[in-house]
Formats: C-alpha cells, sequence, structure tokens
C-alpha cells in the first residue's frame, strides 16, 4: 500500500461494483478517506470488506444516491461536507449500458434513460463539489468516459453519445476551473472483464447474429495485448489523476484499452 492519497478526500459514485468497487478499493490502498455511493446502500457492502481487508482502518461513508435525482445529489453532497468538510477528488462512475439496438428501435424513454444516468449524472454530481474545490483552489474531478466515446459500437448510439459527451464536458470544465487550480479528466476503459462486459457480449451477438465467441473476438482480437481490460487497471488511472503526480494532466480522456484505443 501506498500513501500518495493520504489526508485526502474521494467521492466514488457507482461503487457498489465493477470499476467503482476496484476504485475505491485503489483510493483506499493509497490513504484516502472515502464517501461511496450507490443507488442501495446495502449493495455497498462487498466494497466495505475489500476495503477493510486491504486498507483497514479507513474513513468510510457511505450514501444512496441516484445521479439522476438532484435532490438526491444534494444530499449526498450535505453528508460529504458535515463528515469530512472537504473534498479533493469526485470520481463520477455511475452509469449504465444502455439498450442494445438500432436507433429506431430504441425508445425514447431507454434513450432519455441513458443519457440522464450517464451524462446528466455526471453533470450533477460534479456541480455539487465544483463550489468546494474552487473554494479550496484545489482538487480533481474524473469522469468515467469509455472508448465507446471515440469509436463506433453498433447497437449502443445512446451509451456512445452520453460518453462521446463526457469527453467535451471534461475538456470545458478544465478551461474552466484551472485558474482555480481544479483539474478536470476522463478515463476511457475498452471492454472490462466481468459480468457487465458479458451481457454486452451476449447482447452484441443477438443484435449481430453471431456467436457469442464472435461477439467477444469483436472486443479482444482488436487489441495488441489480445485481451480485455482489468477493473483494477481503470483504477489504477484514476489514482493516478486523484495524485499530485499528475498535476499538471487537465482536459485530458486517458485511454485505457489495452490499446484497443490510441488516440
Amino acid at each position: 500500500m501506498g500513501e500518495r492519497l493520504h489526508g485526502q478526500v474521494v467521492v466514488v459514485t457507482g461503487a457498489s461494483r465493477g470499476i467503482g468497487r476496484a476504485i475505491a478499493v485503489g483510493m483506499a490502498a493509497e490513504g484516502a478517506g472515502l464517501a461511496l455511493t450507490a443507488r442501495d446502500e446495502d449493495t455497498l457492502a462487498d466494497t466495505l470488506a475489500d476495503i477493510e481487508r486491504l486498507a483497514p482502518g479507513t474513513d468510510v461513508l457511505t450514501a444512496s444516491c441516484d445521479v439522476t435525482d438532484e435532490a438526491s445529489v444534494q444530499r449526498l453532497g450535505d453528508a460529504v461536507d458535515t463528515r469530512f468538510g472537504r473534498v479533493d477528488t469526485v470520481i463520477a462512475n455511475a452509469g449504465i449500458a444502455g439498450p442494445t439496438r438500432r436507433l429506431h428501435e430504441i425508445s425514447l424513454a431507454e434513450w432519455r434513460e441513458c443519457l440522464a444516468t450517464d451524462l446528466d449524472g455526471v453533470f450533477l454530481t460534479f456541480r455539487r463539489f465544483i463550489p468546494r474545490l474552487v473554494e479550496q483552489r484545489s482538487g480533481s474531478l474524473v469522469a468515467i468516459s469509455s472508448m465507446t466515446g471515440k469509436r463506433p459500437l453498433p447497437g449502443r448510439t445512446p451509451y456512445a453519445a452520453a460518453k462521446t459527451g463526457l469527453i467535451g464536458l471534461v475538456r470545458t470544465l478544465a478551461t474552466e476551473l484551472g485558474p482555480f487550480g481544479v483539474r478536470a479528466n476522463a478515463v476511457c476503459p475498452g471492454a472490462v472483464d466481468g459480468p457487465r462486459i458479458e451481457a454486452v457480449i451476449r447482447d452484441q451477438a443477438r443484435q449481430r447474429d453471431i456467436s457469442v465467441d464472435a461477439a467477444r473476438a469483436a472486443f479482444t482480437d482488436p487489441s495488441p495485448l489480445g485481451r480485455l481490460v482489468r477493473a483494477e487497471e481503470v483504477a489504477d488511472a484514476c489514482v493516478f489523476l486523484a495524485a499530485p503526480q499528475s498535476s499538471s494532466i487537465t482536459g485530458e480522456d486517458l485511454n485505457v484499452s489495452a490499446g484497443v484505443v490510441m488516440y
């Protein structure tokens, strides 16, 4: 374990599983205090168990939060203010996969649900904490985008639109907030090994009328490393963007894609 984040407070939304859980554990291992959220607070139990095992004594606040609900995000911010009195890094990770169908087969309700979670949710989360960071004249905002924000993924137009939007969001935020010492970046994971990508692969197979193995190969074959990404690798990138070692990095969209995307 390291101490790169000793004394820092890190907020992680969507921290109950997958990338969010790995980010929470990675931040704890570097000495950060944590505010962790999920729609259902009870689902954070496994994340807390991992933190207790790997970084015992970590100061952790857990809270239920629906990032699409302005009042819910406000309550989260109030709880962080009360518990810690400061915040140093906000990782906007909460998101959904959205439907896997052609655009004209997607309902307006499905489109809006995906955009509300994956784009509006980041807006609401960042907006709540930015005044505190500006007041402190320091801080790091990290949006979890996707390589799908940079390259096509047929059948996933709402998701692609939201993740591409996050890249524009952090670039503009970096410009707005730089004079106050606050940085904003995106992390763009490739396909992350785990249950979520397996569900996407099955949906892709059905949508494209190909085998599941062929659909999986569409994610792994373009990689020079020939594999999916591990959640812990995405977490390492987030820890770096929270740490002093990244103090001159802002407005970037950092790929963690096993080389599938290089731009």
